[in-house]
């Protein structure tokens, strides 16, 4: 595919454990959604990312851990690749973790920002995870160091235990109605979100 005047620079961030005894095929063939968008005809050749100080998608077969840092030019249709990516990794990971997309508007600049125009960056945390359960927990755990992390600059560490317990109620309750639903096999509600850019950029990921 040629991207070359693609409205976005797509970048892909995230760690994700991958089951022992899981081979590169299995791994090439989970991510073929991105390496093939990218234009690539393997993993090899499509592995390396837009910005070379990034380091691209690498899988580590000592700490079965597979390492994305990638961008790819592409546009809105790449959202479909993402929702195959998810299930591909489902299939493959050993834990639930945390994969983060941020969409950069390519036609924004510096100057367009001073102006206080609106840029159509967009920022998407995707979960995947073994089960639904695995997800939920990287879910909780994302929220809780947030929140502890924003509350802390008001609260002493210790006083914050009851809001972590707040928390891990609600998604006991949030994890009870996924087991008593008919929809045990899907993905829990609220696995993905999405907020939009605005004039405050995300910064890139530095290496």
């Amino acid at each position: 595919m040629n991207h070359d005047n693609a409205p976005f620079e797509i970048h892909v961030h995230g760690d994700v454990p991958i089951k022992p005894g899981t081979d590169l095929k299995a791994v090439q063939e989970a991510l073929k959604p991105l390496w093939h968008y990218a234009g690539a005809r393997t993993l090899s050749e499509g592995s390396l990312s837009l910005y070379e100080e990034e380091p691209g998608i690498r899988f580590d077969v000592n700490t079965h851990v597979l390492h994305m840092c990638w961008t790819v030019r592409g546009d809105e249709d790449f959202r479909m690749v993402l929702d195959d990516l998810c299930m591909n990794l489902n299939e493959l990971s050993a834990a639930g973790t945390q994969i983060e997309v941020t969409f950069y508007d390519t036609d924004f600049d510096d100057e367009d920002e001073a102006n206080g125009g609106e840029s159509r960056d967009d920022f998407v945390m995707l979960f995947v995870g073994p089960d639904p359960g695995a997800i939920m927990q990287a879910q909780r755990d994302l929220l809780v160091h947030d929140v502890i992390n924003m509350m802390e600059r008001h609260f002493d560490g210790a006083e914050l235990g009851g809001v972590v317990s707040e928390i891990d109620k609600l998604f006991s309750q949030r994890f009870d109605n996924l087991v008593s639903s008919l929809d045990i096999g899907k993905p829990p509600k609220g696995s993905g979100g999405s907020g939009h850019g605005g004039g405050n950029r995300r910064p890139r990921h530095l290496h």
